[in-house]
């Protein structure tokens, strides 16, 4: 099917062309949305007559395209997903949640904007292209993350293998401490079962020397005479 061009169509044309293009595409897409219409004798001359309007309404919505545009080159949100270790996520990231992100960043965009191939469904920095006009296209970056610390270490530049390694790493150095501790307390209860022995041996004689003590301490009582208090045992 051959349409008139109506504004630049990336891959296809420029405004004012005719082209060639499946049917399908003609009817879903350029004519439905005015970007095309059907070419033919009487849509042609129309089209010749309103030239002079249709580019200068073009003209003006690249330069609304361009202002809308400030700020939002490179521009970075944060998407907050849960995932796995592997970095896949437990659902995806879609055309909606993108325009939800930068709708709530004070950016006004629409779904038919934002060129995702496919949803998003692995953690870390996924550039999107957002097409305000068809000569005015940004990209913006998703950044996909299980929690807000995570997503700031990716926006240093480090990906999921790497903060994985980091974490492995913290675990370990972790579990070497507490075994250095328990190692500790091993060698402290061993010391303290040598030491058991010599303990309950001492106190053994000190019970024996008390003992003794006594004893001659009575027998002194009654060597004096002293019957009362020999008596009183």
């Amino acid at each position: 099917m051959e349409v008139i061009l109506l504004e630049r169509v990336e891959k296809l044309g420029a405004l004012g062309e005719v082209v060639s293009v499946k049917p399908g595409y003609a009817r879903n897409y350029l004519l439905p949305t005015g970007r095309a219409l059907r070419s033919n004798k009487a849509n042609l001359a129309r089209f010749e007559a309103e030239r002079a309007g249709i580019e200068k309404l073009n003209e003006e919505k690249k330069e609304a395209a361009k202002a809308s545009s400030q700020g939002m080159e490179e521009h970075k949100f944060v998407v907050i997903r849960q995932a796995s270790d592997t970095g896949n996520l437990y659902g995806s990231v879609t055309t909606r949640d993108v325009v939800d992100a930068l709708v709530a960043d004070g950016f006004k965009v629409g779904r038919n904007q934002i060129e995702l191939e496919s949803p998003i469904k692995e953690l870390g920095l996924h550039d999107i292209r957002v097409v305000l006009h068809p000569e005015v296209t940004v990209t913006v970056t998703a950044n996909v993350a299980r929690s807000e610390d995570e997503a700031v270490l990716q926006a240093e530049g480090k990906s999921i293998a790497e903060l994985r390694a980091e974490e492995d790493a913290a675990e370990a150095a972790e579990f070497d401490v507490r075994s250095l501790f328990d190692e500790d307390a091993d060698i402290r209860e061993e010391i303290l079962k040598d030491d058991a022995p010599a303990e309950e041996a001492k106190e053994e004689d000190e019970e024996i020397e008390g003992g003794t003590a006594e004893r001659r301490a009575k027998k002194d009582l009654r060597d004096t005479g002293d019957e009362e208090y020999a008596d009183a045992d």
